[in-house]
């Protein structure tokens, strides 16, 4: 499999505990800037009922949906809060330029 690389946002557009939301190639991602400042990346959509992430609270290391409240935890993927119970997908981050990258298949 080959990483392609998409251009998700500049690293200025997200203060830390903040998440932004992505389209591309008719897929959703989420990138995530906790706490510390370190960037990450998982499906954009809850997996209860696929409310988009993006209007959803980072607090510590956890996502929560905007419309259930399911929460995920962003490093791994894992959910840890009714009524999610299947994890989002992760993807590798990397900053380039001020620029924030997703690695995608």
């Amino acid at each position: 499999m080959t990483t392609d690389w998409i251009d998700a946002c500049a690293a200025d557009d997200l203060e830390p505990e903040d998440v932004v939301g992505v389209r591309h190639a008719g897929r959703h991602y989420a990138v995530i800037r906790d706490a510390e400042g370190a960037f990450w990346a998982v499906d954009g959509l809850c997996t209860h009922q696929r409310a988009p992430l993006a209007r959803g609270v980072v607090l510590d290391d956890v996502i929560e949906c905007p419309v259930h409240n399911g929460r995920f935890d962003f490093r791994t993927g894992a959910a840890k809060g009714a009524p999610a119970c299947e994890a989002l997908a992760t993807y590798p981050v990397r900053v380039e330029g001020g620029r924030v990258w997703i690695g995608v298949e």
